[in-house]
């Protein structure tokens, strides 16, 4: 029974390890971009056959697809690791960071991901949802410690975020993209209270005296 039992699973885990093999090998092929992107050359860095390949992807665009869900479920659980960081602003910030990185991978996926995304909205919804929910944890953290402004929605920093990183194309595109992120966090970050009177006196003007 045993026996049985352990010659059934290690298809399976083989399986699992061989599809793992595939989408790391993956992402690294796609990311680079260019005619060396190919299935082929997926396998080939897979150590694989073409044939597993298929197997366990039918297309080409089933293979961006997983890549892509996977990278969205990595970074999404990188923002559970970073709510055990003493400071809630620091992991936030280092969150957007490692976006940067994330959007920096996709370069050679982008036209197709696109495709992916207008065949069916399911994979767009997929990846907003999650990644709304990550980075909302983060805000709320920070908000609840009265260091960051309340008035900024999850969606509001997400959409802001990838804004920065529009110019993925451009050379030196990353370390701009981070500056406006600091920029952007530390603009949101609300002020000791000793600092904020300081600047409100600043702004008020001195009251005039009545003639008499």
């Amino acid at each position: 029974m045993d026996d049985h039992t352990d010659q059934t699973r290690k298809p399976r885990a083989d399986a699992v390890r061989n599809r793992e093999r595939v989408l790391e090998a993956a992402k690294l092929v796609f990311s680079a971009g260019g005619p060396e992107a190919s299935l082929e050359a997926v396998a080939k860095r897979a150590g694989v056959g073409i044939g597993t390949l298929y197997r366990h992807f039918s297309t080409r665009e089933a293979l961006f697809e997983a890549v892509y869900r996977r990278e969205v479920e990595q970074f999404s659980e990188l923002a559970e690791l970073l709510k055990n960081e003493k400071d809630p602003v620091e992991a936030l910030r280092r969150w957007l960071h490692s976006g940067v990185e994330f959007v920096a991978t996709k370069k050679g996926m982008m036209a197709a991901l696109a495709l992916a995304v207008q065949s069916g909205s399911e994979l767009h919804a997929f990846s907003f949802e999650r990644l709304t929910k990550a980075i909302g944890s983060l805000l709320d953290r920070a908000v609840a410690a009265g260091e960051m402004r309340a008035d900024l929605s999850p969606e509001d920093l997400l959409r802001a975020f990838f804004g920065m990183c529009y110019v993925h194309d451009q050379p030196g595109w990353q370390a701009t993209a981070l500056r406006l992120l600091d920029v952007f966090v530390d603009g949101l970050r609300v002020p000791p209270p000793s600092k904020a009177k300081a600047r409100a006196s600043k702004t008020t003007k001195p009251a005039t005296k009545r003639k008499r």
